[in-house]
This record gives structure tokens, sequence and C-alpha cells, in this order.
């Protein structure tokens, strides 16, 4: 049963990293913090992956259910 829970966790993984090419972070930062002056500056970081590393996942949890459909039998 784990290993099929298993496989379908990095199924949805892999075509989550397909569809989604990366994400941005954004975090704010203080520039200016003076009594009752306040400024922040939001700041974007994007995080970036490959496609293919979704790809090679969507293949490896496909192959962990066909693997675990075959020792059933």
């Amino acid at each position: 049963m784990q290993s099929k829970s298993l496989g379908i966790i990095i199924i949805i993984i892999g075509v989550f990293m397909i569809t989604i090419p990366g994400l941005n972070i954004v975090a704010s930062e203080k520039v200016v913090d003076f009594e009752t002056v306040k400024i922040q500056k939001e700041k974007k970081y994007p995080d970036q992956w490959i496609p293919i590393i979704g790809v090679v996942l969507l293949v490896s949890g496909i192959m962990i259910l066909v693997h675990k459909k075959k020792a059933q039998v």
C-alpha cells in the first residue's frame, strides 16, 4: 500500500513541475524605519526548475505503480 501512495505522490509532483515552470518568492525589506516614517521595498526571488525533472518524476511514479501491480499478480 505504501508504494502505491508513494507512486501517486510522485506523479502529482511531476505533473505540478511540468505545468508550472517555477515560483516567485516575494520578500519585503525595510528601507527606512524612523519613528513614524516606514518605507518597505518588495523584492522578488524567482525560483526556476527544469521541466525535464517533472517528466522524470512522472515516469518514475508510473513505473512504481506498474511494478506494484505486476508484483500482486
